[in-house]
């Protein structure tokens, strides 16, 4: 019995210049090219997403009236509604 994939296949092309970077830095940091590429992938989207929160926080913060001082609370607020089951 064959156990299922822990991993999805998924290709995709780069310019000749950007592949030899990526080649280039993934042996400085010891790493086969998947393993390179899924940091960088999961790097780029932490970044979004935390840009997404600090752009929350900032219209939250607009259209409450609320300063630096108050930004804490809301991210907690932000979180909590964050952590909340879809329906």
């Amino acid at each position: 019995m064959t156990m299922p994939r822990t991993t999805k296949t998924i290709t995709f092309s780069l310019p000749p210049e950007m592949a030899a970077r990526v080649d280039a830095a993934m042996q400085g940091h010891g790493k086969s090219r998947s393993e390179f590429l899924r940091e960088a992938v999961l790097r780029y989207i932490e970044e979004c997403e935390w840009r997404q929160l600090l752009r929350y926080g900032e219209e939250q913060a607009r259209e409450r009236g609320f300063g630096p001082e108050d930004v804490a609370g809301l991210v907690e607020e932000y979180r909590a509604e964050a952590s909340r089951p879809q329906t």
